[in-house]
């Protein structure tokens, strides 16, 4: 394998390997993930007059678990289909 064929395949591996890095699931579940923990504490240290002002219902804390069940949702489907790497590509002309 020549130099120029090998250092194509490294950087084929690099940016396949940015590509999963920076894939879009990813970042939106950890970002569910993280927002809805910090919901869900505000929800659990709820005090009486907030659960006044809501009725009786704890909206910080079912909002913080449906985030945390959505940045999960998004998460494990990063991890059940990853993204698949392009197929190689013959370059017979040289």
């Amino acid at each position: 394998m020549s130099d120029l064929q090998q250092e194509v395949s490294e950087l084929e591996a690099k940016s396949a390997t940015a590509a999963r890095l920076f894939d879009i699931r990813r970042i939106i579940g950890g970002l569910f993930v993280l927002y809805g923990v910090i919901v869900t504490i505000a929800g659990i240290t709820a005090s009486d007059a907030d659960l006044k002002k809501a009725e009786d219902i704890n909206i910080n804390l079912w909002t913080g678990l449906a985030m945390l069940a959505l940045g999960l949702f998004f998460l494990v489907w990063l991890k059940l289909r990853p993204i698949a790497p392009p197929p190689p590509q013959d370059e017979t002309s040289e």
